[in-house]
């Protein structure tokens, strides 16, 4: 039942972090074509990375390795150190390129506004950094719902 349980709340942490963090494109391209509204919508989408995707990340790692080192899987099995190793990347990613690179167009949008050159500059590399991190956590979903082995 344990086990039961916490596939439960995995799972329903990864529909929270995957799922918010799936919606910022769109919010972000949306509220382009409203520029009064940018400011509101970055505030909004760092709100919710810092209080629920990215906790929710943090939890997934905790709630994965309980379930693997419960059911008796090591951690070298394929499909998990491919994973922890994607997750660990992203980690990187995220730390070094993703925060800060947020952080500067932020800093672009509320200084120079949203048709300044360096706002567009911090954009166009936070949407590039953005994909790459995307289709690693999407390979992540991947790993841990196919469970490949080679």
């Amino acid at each position: 039942m344990e086990y039961t349980v916490t596939k439960f709340i995995h799972v329903t942490l990864a529909i929270v972090a995957v799922g918010f963090n799936a919606s910022y494109g769109i919010w972000i391209a949306r509220s382009a074509r409203d520029p009064e509204h940018i400011g509101f919508v970055m505030r909004t989408i760092k709100l919710i990375d810092d209080r629920f995707a990215n906790p929710a990340y943090g939890l997934l790692l905790l709630t994965g390795l309980f379930m693997a080192l419960r059911a008796g899987y090591p951690l070298t099995t394929f499909w998990i150190a491919g994973a922890l190793a994607l997750y660990a990347l992203v980690l990187v990613l995220a730390f070094a390129f993703i925060a800060p690179g947020f952080r500067a167009q932020l800093r672009a949008l509320e200084t120079d506004g949203p048709a300044s050159d360096a706002y567009r500059a911090a954009a166009a590399r936070g949407r590039a950094w953005g994909i790459v991190v995307s289709l690693m956590v999407l390979a992540i979903v991947f790993l841990m719902v196919a469970k490949p082995t080679p």
